[in-house]
Protein backbone atom coordinates (compact mmCIF):
# COMPACT_ATOMS: atom_id res chain seq x y z
CA UNK A 1 0.00 0.00 0.00
CA UNK A 2 1.33 3.41 -0.92
CA UNK A 3 2.06 6.02 1.68
CA UNK A 4 -1.05 8.15 1.96
CA UNK A 5 -0.58 11.92 1.81
CA UNK A 6 -2.40 13.84 4.50
CA UNK A 7 -4.87 16.50 3.47
CA UNK A 8 -5.51 18.89 6.32
CA UNK A 9 -9.10 20.00 6.75
CA UNK A 10 -10.51 23.41 7.52
CA UNK A 11 -7.34 25.33 6.69
CA UNK A 12 -7.62 28.90 5.49
CA UNK A 13 -11.25 29.14 6.53
CA UNK A 14 -12.31 26.33 4.23
CA UNK A 15 -14.46 23.48 5.43
CA UNK A 16 -12.97 20.29 3.98
CA UNK A 17 -13.82 17.40 6.30
CA UNK A 18 -16.75 19.23 7.91
CA UNK A 19 -20.45 18.52 7.96
CA UNK A 20 -22.91 20.93 6.41
CA UNK A 21 -26.25 20.58 8.16
CA UNK A 22 -29.32 22.01 6.45
CA UNK A 23 -31.30 24.52 8.46
CA UNK A 24 -34.98 23.63 8.96
CA UNK A 25 -35.95 26.43 6.58
CA UNK A 26 -33.84 25.08 3.70
CA UNK A 27 -35.66 26.21 0.55
CA UNK A 28 -34.16 23.56 -1.76
CA UNK A 29 -36.21 20.39 -1.19
CA UNK A 30 -33.32 18.25 -2.41
CA UNK A 31 -31.42 19.23 0.73
CA UNK A 32 -34.24 19.18 3.30
CA UNK A 33 -32.76 17.80 6.55
CA UNK A 34 -29.58 16.94 4.66
CA UNK A 35 -26.24 16.23 6.25
CA UNK A 36 -23.45 16.81 3.72
CA UNK A 37 -19.85 15.72 4.18
CA UNK A 38 -17.67 18.34 2.47
CA UNK A 39 -14.93 16.64 0.48
CA UNK A 40 -13.41 19.76 -1.09
CA UNK A 41 -13.84 23.47 -0.44
CA UNK A 42 -11.75 26.28 -1.90
CA UNK A 43 -12.06 29.67 -3.55
CA UNK A 44 -13.10 27.84 -6.72
CA UNK A 45 -16.15 26.19 -5.11
CA UNK A 46 -17.11 23.16 -3.05
CA UNK A 47 -18.06 19.51 -3.45
CA UNK A 48 -19.68 17.21 -0.91
CA UNK A 49 -21.62 14.00 -0.42
CA UNK A 50 -25.03 13.86 1.28
CA UNK A 51 -24.75 11.08 3.89
CA UNK A 52 -28.35 10.65 5.04
CA UNK A 53 -30.50 10.13 1.93
CA UNK A 54 -31.38 6.73 0.49
CA UNK A 55 -31.83 5.87 -3.18
CA UNK A 56 -35.06 3.84 -3.09
CA UNK A 57 -35.46 0.50 -4.83
CA UNK A 58 -31.79 -0.03 -5.66
CA UNK A 59 -29.95 -2.82 -3.84
CA UNK A 60 -26.15 -2.66 -3.62
CA UNK A 61 -25.70 -6.25 -4.83
CA UNK A 62 -27.99 -5.59 -7.81
CA UNK A 63 -25.89 -2.55 -8.67
CA UNK A 64 -22.73 -4.66 -8.58
CA UNK A 65 -24.37 -7.08 -11.03
CA UNK A 66 -25.37 -4.22 -13.35
CA UNK A 67 -21.76 -3.02 -13.33
CA UNK A 68 -20.52 -6.55 -14.18
CA UNK A 69 -18.60 -6.68 -10.92
CA UNK A 70 -20.61 -9.71 -9.80
CA UNK A 71 -22.12 -12.42 -12.01
CA UNK A 72 -25.88 -12.55 -12.33
CA UNK A 73 -27.75 -15.47 -10.80
CA UNK A 74 -29.16 -16.90 -7.59
CA UNK A 75 -25.77 -18.34 -6.67
CA UNK A 76 -24.32 -14.91 -5.88
CA UNK A 77 -22.60 -15.01 -2.51
CA UNK A 78 -21.10 -11.93 -0.95
CA UNK A 79 -19.88 -11.04 2.54
CA UNK A 80 -22.71 -10.09 4.90
CA UNK A 81 -21.31 -6.58 5.16
CA UNK A 82 -21.70 -6.22 1.40
CA UNK A 83 -25.29 -7.42 1.29
CA UNK A 84 -26.16 -4.85 3.97
CA UNK A 85 -24.60 -1.87 2.18
CA UNK A 86 -27.01 0.87 1.18
CA UNK A 87 -27.12 2.81 -2.07
CA UNK A 88 -27.38 6.43 -1.00
CA UNK A 89 -28.19 9.68 -2.78
CA UNK A 90 -25.06 11.81 -2.67
CA UNK A 91 -26.52 14.88 -4.34
CA UNK A 92 -28.13 16.20 -7.52
CA UNK A 93 -24.98 16.37 -9.69
CA UNK A 94 -23.83 13.38 -11.83
CA UNK A 95 -26.44 11.08 -10.31
CA UNK A 96 -25.34 8.19 -12.50
CA UNK A 97 -21.83 8.20 -11.05
CA UNK A 98 -20.82 6.43 -7.86
CA UNK A 99 -18.71 7.92 -5.09
CA UNK A 100 -17.41 5.89 -2.15
CA UNK A 101 -16.56 7.56 1.15
CA UNK A 102 -14.44 5.16 3.14
CA UNK A 103 -12.03 4.66 5.99
CA UNK A 104 -8.38 5.46 5.43
CA UNK A 105 -7.22 1.84 5.60
CA UNK A 106 -7.86 1.55 1.84
CA UNK A 107 -5.99 3.68 -0.69
CA UNK A 108 -5.49 3.51 -4.47
CA UNK A 109 -2.63 5.57 -5.85
CA UNK A 110 -3.89 8.39 -8.12
CA UNK A 111 -7.53 7.44 -7.45
CA UNK A 112 -8.16 7.95 -3.75
CA UNK A 113 -8.50 11.47 -2.34
CA UNK A 114 -7.68 11.81 1.36
CA UNK A 115 -10.07 14.25 3.02
CA UNK A 116 -9.15 13.85 6.69
CA UNK A 117 -7.03 11.50 8.78
CA UNK A 118 -9.87 8.98 8.86
CA UNK A 119 -11.96 9.53 5.69
CA UNK A 120 -11.11 9.24 2.00
CA UNK A 121 -13.04 9.43 -1.27
CA UNK A 122 -12.63 7.02 -4.19
CA UNK A 123 -14.78 7.14 -7.33
CA UNK A 124 -13.50 4.21 -9.41
CA UNK A 125 -14.89 0.71 -9.94
CA UNK A 126 -11.78 -0.76 -8.30
CA UNK A 127 -13.05 0.03 -4.82
CA UNK A 128 -16.45 -1.53 -5.58
CA UNK A 129 -14.70 -4.70 -6.75
CA UNK A 130 -12.64 -4.75 -3.56
CA UNK A 131 -15.75 -4.30 -1.41
CA UNK A 132 -17.63 -7.00 -3.34
CA UNK A 133 -14.89 -9.56 -2.74
CA UNK A 134 -14.20 -8.68 0.87
CA UNK A 135 -10.91 -6.83 0.43
CA UNK A 136 -12.21 -3.28 0.65
CA UNK A 137 -12.02 -0.71 3.45
CA UNK A 138 -13.26 -1.47 6.93
CA UNK A 139 -15.95 1.21 6.62
CA UNK A 140 -17.56 2.54 3.43
CA UNK A 141 -20.68 4.17 2.05
CA UNK A 142 -21.67 4.36 -1.61
CA UNK A 143 -23.43 7.44 -2.95
CA UNK A 144 -24.79 8.16 -6.41
CA UNK A 145 -24.17 11.77 -7.35
CA UNK A 146 -22.75 14.63 -5.34
CA UNK A 147 -23.53 18.16 -4.21
CA UNK A 148 -21.61 20.97 -5.85
CA UNK A 149 -21.28 24.73 -5.37
CA UNK A 150 -19.67 27.30 -7.65
CA UNK A 151 -17.18 29.88 -6.40
CA UNK A 152 -18.64 31.81 -3.49
CA UNK A 153 -22.03 30.04 -3.65
CA UNK A 154 -21.64 27.97 -0.49
CA UNK A 155 -20.38 30.95 1.47
CA UNK A 156 -23.45 32.93 0.45
CA UNK A 157 -25.77 30.07 1.43
CA UNK A 158 -24.10 29.82 4.86
CA UNK A 159 -24.33 33.58 5.38
CA UNK A 160 -28.03 33.50 4.51
CA UNK A 161 -28.57 30.84 7.21
CA UNK A 162 -29.08 27.94 4.82
CA UNK A 163 -26.50 25.75 6.54
CA UNK A 164 -24.82 25.10 9.86
CA UNK A 165 -21.42 23.42 9.90
CA UNK A 166 -19.22 21.50 12.31
CA UNK A 167 -16.36 19.03 12.41
CA UNK A 168 -17.48 15.73 10.93
CA UNK A 169 -17.77 12.42 12.76
CA UNK A 170 -16.60 9.37 10.79
CA UNK A 171 -18.89 7.14 12.86
CA UNK A 172 -21.88 9.18 11.75
CA UNK A 173 -20.82 9.13 8.09
CA UNK A 174 -20.71 5.34 7.93
CA UNK A 175 -23.69 4.54 10.19
CA UNK A 176 -26.53 2.78 8.35
CA UNK A 177 -29.21 4.49 10.48
CA UNK A 178 -29.86 7.31 8.03
CA UNK A 179 -33.02 8.61 9.72
CA UNK A 180 -31.16 9.55 12.91
CA UNK A 181 -28.23 11.30 11.27
CA UNK A 182 -29.79 14.76 11.03
CA UNK A 183 -30.58 14.96 14.73
CA UNK A 184 -27.23 13.46 15.68
CA UNK A 185 -25.36 15.92 13.46
CA UNK A 186 -27.25 18.79 15.08
CA UNK A 187 -26.32 17.34 18.47
CA UNK A 188 -22.64 17.69 17.55
CA UNK A 189 -23.33 21.44 17.69
CA UNK A 190 -25.43 21.14 20.82
CA UNK A 191 -28.48 22.17 18.81
CA UNK A 192 -32.05 20.87 19.09
CA UNK A 193 -33.57 21.08 15.57
CA UNK A 194 -37.01 21.78 17.02
CA UNK A 195 -35.67 25.03 18.53
CA UNK A 196 -34.53 26.39 15.16
CA UNK A 197 -36.50 28.30 12.56
CA UNK A 198 -35.61 29.00 8.97
CA UNK A 199 -34.31 32.47 9.83
CA UNK A 200 -32.38 31.53 12.95
CA UNK A 201 -28.86 32.86 13.29
CA UNK A 202 -25.76 30.97 12.24
CA UNK A 203 -24.11 28.88 14.93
Amino acid sequence: MSERPHRASGLGGYLDGHFLIAMPGMEDDRFARAVVYLCAHSAEGAMGIVVNQLVPQIEFVDLLVQLDILPEGPEIRVPASVSRMLVQRGGPVETGRGFVLHSADYFIENSTMPISESVCLTATLDILRAIAYGSGPESAMLALGYAGWSAGQLEREIQSNGWLHCEASADLIFDRDLDSKYGRAMALLGVDPSMLSGDAGHA
